[in-house]
């Protein structure tokens, strides 16, 4: 059992890490590299509707984030399969507990619940920044993110798997509970220099490509729970 968890989440982790790295370099690389040029300008470089400025700046020790697409490039790909790989771990070991039948068009629904899970409901509290936003505390960031989604995961798997009507109510309290104890609030600091349409279209697109990719995540590790079955 052991071996098709593992080879389920290896084989679908990957080729969601590889897709999900091929949709951030198209759609939401580009935005956080033209929030970094409002972040290295200083305070007050987005608060108008001016281009910044095209003059060549001075090197600095952050030139790899501009300079050197190949190596930025190549870690974004790392980080992604690692992390697919990861969520896929959590997926695949959830179906494997749920002792549901499964195949690829199942798995999209559990890829749903995922994206629930993991984006939707965290983002309500805690919506995607880019480099030179304004941002809470990130210990207490991180502290809230990984309760939502640990509770909003619970709360779906006793809503959408139990039959007692105390134990759905349950997972519908455990998914409302972190809206009701708040996400962490912005720092008061100075005016974020991101202009606003750049952080929608971030927003937008972010929510895109995490919806497609849990849509992938899920139906191809349903495929593969198949396919590694044992005769």
């Amino acid at each position: 059992m052991f071996g098709r968890i593992f080879l389920t989440a290896l084989a679908a982790g990957l080729l969601s890490g590889i897709f999900i790295w091929g949709a951030h370099s198209i759609k939401t690389t580009p935005l956080i590299l033209a929030a970094e040029v409002y972040e290295d300008a200083g305070p007050g470089a987005g608060s108008h509707h001016e281009q910044p400025q095209k003059e060549p700046a001075a090197p600095t020790e952050n030139e790899w984030a501009s300079g050197d697409r190949f190596e930025r490039g190549v870690y974004t790909l790392l980080t992604d399969v690692l992390t697919s790989i990861g969520f896929a771990f959590l997926l695949v070991g959830a179906i494997t507990l749920s002792g549901r039948s499964i195949d690829w068009r199942r798995g999209v629904l559990w890829g749903a619940a995922g994206f629930a899970a993991f984006y939707v409901s965290p983002s309500l509290g805690l919506a995607p920044e880019l480099p030179g936003m304004q941002a809470a505390d990130l210990s207490a960031r991180q502290a809230w993110w990984l309760g939502t989604a640990a509770a909003t995961a619970a709360g779906l798997a006793l809503v959408a798997l139990q039959s007692r009507t105390w134990l759905r109510g349950l997972g519908v309290g455990l998914i409302v509970l972190p809206h009701v104890i708040g996400a962490p609030a912005h720092e008061i600091t100075a005016a974020g220099d991101v202009p606003a349409e750049l952080a929608s279209e971030f927003a937008i697109a972010t929510l895109v490509v995490t919806g497609l990719f849990w849509m992938v995540l899920g139906g191809l590790s349903g495929y593969f729970y198949n396919r590694f079955e044992r005769p």
